[in-house]
């Protein structure tokens, strides 16, 4: 489970960070990073799920979501104070194991901050 300080609720966030962010895909997730102001910067960095229909029933989409959080849960420490993560799941997400999931997302994290310019 993620922390409560480094979940994303508000939809504004979840816009901005799709809208604004750079946008790295995979096979099974699309992964949005966004760097926040100063001014939105919170305790931590802040990560939000779209889990949506395709994916499943309600089931199957509360499953590859507890799965996410459970793999963003590990890179919460990679990842730089201000930043927010939005990870879309892809409907072939279904049948991806967790270490796959995490391996795709730590690959989407490299590709989208080489394409913003941060480098980590």
């Amino acid at each position: 489970m993620l922390p409560a300080r480094n979940r994303m609720t508000r939809s504004s966030e979840f816009g901005a960070t799709v809208k604004y962010g750079t946008r790295a895909a995979q096979p099974d997730v699309v992964v949005h990073v966004r760097r926040a102001s100063d001014q939105d910067a919170g305790a931590g960095p802040q990560v939000g799920l779209i889990v949506g229909k395709s994916v499943g029933s309600a089931v199957e989409r509360h499953r590859v979501a507890r799965r996410l959080r459970h793999v963003a849960r590990t890179v919460l420490s990679d990842l730089d104070p201000s930043d927010r993560l939005v990870i879309r799941a892809l409907p072939s997400s279904r049948q991806a194991s967790s270490a796959r999931l995490e391996q795709q997302l730590r690959r989407g994290l490299v590709r989208s901050s080489r394409r913003a310019g941060t480098g980590r």
